[in-house]
Parts: C-alpha cells; structure tokens; sequence
C-alpha cells in the first residue's frame, strides 16, 4: 500500500502525492527558483487542499533559521510624526503580503544613521535577511552597506540601480522616468523646465529622474537650464522652500518636475502664495503617485511606481539569496499619471 497522509498533513504526505522528494517540497514552499514552475505550483496546490501549514519551529531547527525577514525603515521627517514616508507605507502591504504567502514572519524597525542598526542585526540574528527601505544621504549610506556586505549579510534594498550599486537592489527605471515627464512637458508646449530635488550622489535615485528629464530635453533641441534645477529632500517643506528660491532666482520657467510628490505639493504651495495658477502659468509633475497626489488642487500629475511589483521582487530577490542562489538587480517600469497639474 502507498503512504496514507496522516491526521495533521506533513511535508512528507505532499511529497507522496506529488511523487517528489521531500527536499524538493520544502524548497518550492520557500519559492525556490531552483524547483520548475508547474512541479512548485503542483506542490503548492496540494498543500492547499491539505490545509498544510509550515511548522516554523521544526523547520528552524533543521535549517538554523529564524523564518523571519527584517524590514527596516529609514525615518524620514513627516508631518503627520509617523517618520515613514508615505510611498513606503504603499509597499509595506505588498512585502507583508509575499511574507505570509511564503511563510515567513515580517519584523518591521527603524534605520537611523547615528546608531549601527548594521552591526545590531547582523550580531542579533533576529532574522534570516534583511529589506531596507530608504536611505538618506547616500554617501553616509555606503558605508553600512558595504559592511553589510562584508559580514555576508543577506539583504536587498529599495534603491538606484546601476553597475556600482552596492549589494542587491531593486528599484524603479527613474532615468526612464524622468524621460516620460521631460517628453510630456514637451508635447504641451513647455520649454523652460525647472527640477526639484537633489541632483547629485548623495541622491542617486532623484539624479538619476533629473538625467532622464535633461535627455528628454536635449532630444528636443531643448538645453537644460542649470538654474532651474535647486536641491531638495523628500519633504513638504523642502519643496515649499526649493520652488521659493526657484522664484527669487528671477529666471524664467513654465514648468516643474518634482523628484517627489511630496517636494511638488510643497512647491504647489509656494507657487499659489505667489499668485501663480497651475497648470496655466506652471504645469508640475510629481514623482510615487501617493495617495495626496489626487486630492490636491489642481490633482498632480505624477510617476507611479509598481508597488505590488516592487514588494513581490524584493521578498523574492531576499529569499532566493538566502537559499544561496545567485540573483541579479531588477528594475520595474514607472508609468506617468495625468491630472490636471499639466492639463492644457
């Protein structure tokens, strides 16, 4: 007679049924790349109609791991105190989504850069890899990263994507980004296109969305104005205080790509204090598509990224190189909003 699945489903019963080993079971529960897609889909089906749950603690035992992911936030400063920024908050429900579907617990801390959050979870060993979202000031960054990166320590991070990117990364295609807002500036009819947002290595995500908006620009015989472009963060305030001293450098612009929704809401703010009328006399572009995108007046046009994608690629990118495997940077599209911040 063959085996007879026992009163509580064990990994050894799915492995009879789907006439696999029992490894071969276990790695598919994990999402292992390593298992062919129809033999894990098969696997996973049969757990389904077992009811077949994971037993964290027997498979800790075995395996040394904790079946935990930590994911650390980089605070950044918020008006409502809660030091997340909102575009992260968007992505938090897809990566706490793609833990359970995996059987993984998700613990959720703080990053800040005076204390060596790097060191305490690599010596913790609360959990089998990290994702770290945000970063500040990128040039202080490197240096933890690249002590993560000595340490063995698993991770992958929300991020710039480029060939000296330091350790996994997943981000979106901001150069392209910036290319969609600077060509639909253009099909408008506006020239004199100002930037919001730092531009330089201590921001590699927002210079690389000023890069994708001066190739825009130049492809349309259009040269870039190198006043018009003034650094800000990722705040409110910081875009309220860029586009004021936009306004006092006395040079002409009609138009404003914020490197974020939150620095375009800000700047919204100063260019209505001004007496300026959006879209009319300015037309603005924001960046994340937040939830206050549609509900500011006129609504902002903006970039969204793929956060369903972006949480399914980052929990999956952590969890292959746990299992050792090799995995290689993934960059996912933005696509551009439009509302009636540049409606004409």
């Amino acid at each position: 007679m063959g085996r007879q699945p026992s009163s509580k489903p064990t990994s050894f019963d799915i492995a009879y049924l789907a006439g696999v080993s029992q490894p071969t079971v276990s790695r598919a529960l994990r999402g292992s790349k390593s298992v062919s897609a129809a033999t894990r889909a098969n696997i996973e089906r049969i757990a389904r109609e077992l009811n077949y749950t994971v037993d964290k603690n027997a498979s800790s035992l075995r395996s040394q791991r904790t079946h935990t992911i930590a994911l650390l936030f980089f605070e950044d400063p918020t008006p409502d105190e809660s030091m997340i920024n909102p575009f992260f908050l968007s992505m938090l429900g897809s990566i706490t989504r793609q833990c359970a579907l995996r059987g993984y617990d998700l613990l959720i801390s703080f990053q800040q850069m005076h204390s060596d959050w790097h060191v305490d979870y690599q010596d913790s060993h609360r959990s089998d890899g990290i994702i770290l979202l945000g970063y500040g000031d990128y040039q202080l960054y490197r240096a933890k990263l690249e002590h993560l990166v000595e340490m063995g320590t698993k991770f992958v991070r929300w991020g710039s994507v480029s060939k000296d990117s330091i350790g996994l990364t997943v981000g979106s295609d901001n150069i392209g980004a910036g290319e969609q807002a600077g060509a639909h500036f253009i099909e408008i009819g506006r020239r004199r296109i100002a930037f919001l947002g730092d531009a330089s290595d201590h921001a590699p995500e927002f210079q690389d969305r000023y890069t994708g908006l001066c190739r825009a620009m130049c492809a349309a015989g259009i040269d870039p104005d190198p006043a018009l472009q003034h650094g800000a963060v990722s705040s409110e305030e910081s875009g309220y205080a860029a586009a004021r001293a936009l306004l006092a450098g006395g040079h002409a612009f009609d138009a404003i790509f914020a490197a974020s929704d939150l620095i375009a809401i800000g700047a919204m703010r100063a260019l209505t204090e001004a007496g300026l009328r959006l879209p009319h006399d300015v037309a603005m572009i924001g960046f994340d598509d937040i939830p206050s995108a549609s509900l500011t007046s006129p609504t902002l046009t903006t970039l969204m990224q793929d956060m369903k994608g972006a949480g399914e690629l980052l929990v999956d990118a952590l969890l292959r190189r746990i299992d050792g495997e090799t995995v290689e940077p993934s960059v996912l599209p933005a696509r551009l909003i439009k509302r009636q911040s540049t409606a004409v």
